[in-house]
């Protein structure tokens, strides 16, 4: 399979993997909302190669590879690239799930978690507790490569208590993934503190020197998709990862679209209500859309209330008719 990297319109704008957050039905609204020439990849939650290779957890932990019909439709439709994401500790079972992701589904890549700081999955020594055993990492990128015809990348941070880029990077690079993406914070800082964008200008400058063909992503604190573009000027990087900016506004990657009316926004959050429902009818908690109704309602009169009973809603039909009610004022 080409690899699809080297063909995208640069700069490149990816949606961050988040957990409980990209499923199908919140990247089937997030492509719907965008410009086809500002959101070039989406990535599904990330996926324990050790939870797919369980006989019983597998069914559960699957379920974050799925894409509905009607997202693949949009997808299609709007040339949006599909990255599965991965993560654990074992070379033999990323070679092995790899295999499978590769041959049951139609991902268009494949990504290596090296950089989730989450305490319990660091101290499995796994995802950004790999920045530590660089020799490891190399080999479980290598298995990967190994098991797939699809590009495979790596999404990583700059260092555990304090930045090491270069020679972390550089351990990367030994690999030639295709691609990179670095965001500009420690383990140690989680989301705290700014993205340093310098230290993701480094690895880009690394990369020039040892792997040119590898496409390297920053990720930090990208509120706009102008503030994206000046990144890429100013650090000469081949694209940016969009994370919590998103929950600022679901229209990020349709920027002319800055200011959508109530009405619009209503529409999108029962749509996103709706398409949740059909595509996980009874087996994902309500909570989990909660979040999202956060960004639906704000900037608008009457929202912190509405806000305040959809938070209190237990089923989706309780959604339904607290924004119908709304819709009538």
């Amino acid at each position: 399979m080409e690899n699809f990297w080297k063909t995208l319109q640069k700069p490149i704008f990816a949606l961050a993997p988040m957990e409980d957050v990209t499923d199908t039905s919140f990247r089937e609204i997030v492509a719907r909302l965008s410009n086809t020439s500002q959101l070039h990849i989406l990535y599904t939650e990330f996926t324990s190669v050790d939870g797919m290779n369980h006989p019983v957890g597998k069914v559960r932990v699957g379920e974050r590879l799925l894409v509905s019909e009607s997202e693949k439709q949009i997808l299609k439709q709007k040339n949006i690239k599909l990255i599965a994401q991965i993560w654990g500790n074992k070379p033999e079972l990323f070679f092995k799930i790899a295999k499978e992701i590769t041959a049951e589904f139609e991902f268009d890549g494949l990504d290596i978690n090296m950089g989730c700081p989450v305490k319990n999955v660091v101290k499995n020594g796994c995802c950004s507790a790999l920045i530590n055993q660089p020799e490891l990492a190399k080999e479980i990128i290598l298995a990967t490569k190994e098991a797939t015809h699809l590009p495979v990348s790596v999404k990583t941070r700059t260092g555990i208590k304090s930045h090491e880029t270069e020679s972390w990077i550089g351990h990367l690079l030994e690999t030639k993934p295709a691609a990179i993406i670095l965001h500009g914070r420690t383990q140690k800082q989680q989301s705290d503190g700014l993205a340093d964008w310098t230290e993701i200008a480094k690895g880009a400058r690394i990369r020039d020197r040892h792997s040119p063909d590898t496409a390297f992503l920053g990720n930090g604190d990208v509120m706009s998709v102008a503030q994206g573009e000046e990144l890429c000027r100013n650090y000469q990087l081949d694209g940016v990862m969009i994370g919590r900016g998103i929950f600022h506004n679901p229209w990020f990657f349709k920027p002319e679209h800055s200011s959508p009316t109530k009405a619009e926004k209503l529409e999108q959050l029962l749509l996103h209500t709706r398409i949740f429902e059909q595509n996980w009818g009874g087996k994902k908690n309500l909570n989990i859309l909660k979040r999202f109704y956060k960004i639906y309602t704000n900037d608008f009169t009457g929202a912190a209330k509405l806000r305040a009973d959809l938070m209190e809603a237990k089923i989706v039909d309780d959604v339904y008719r607290i924004v119908q009610d709304e819709s009538l004022l």
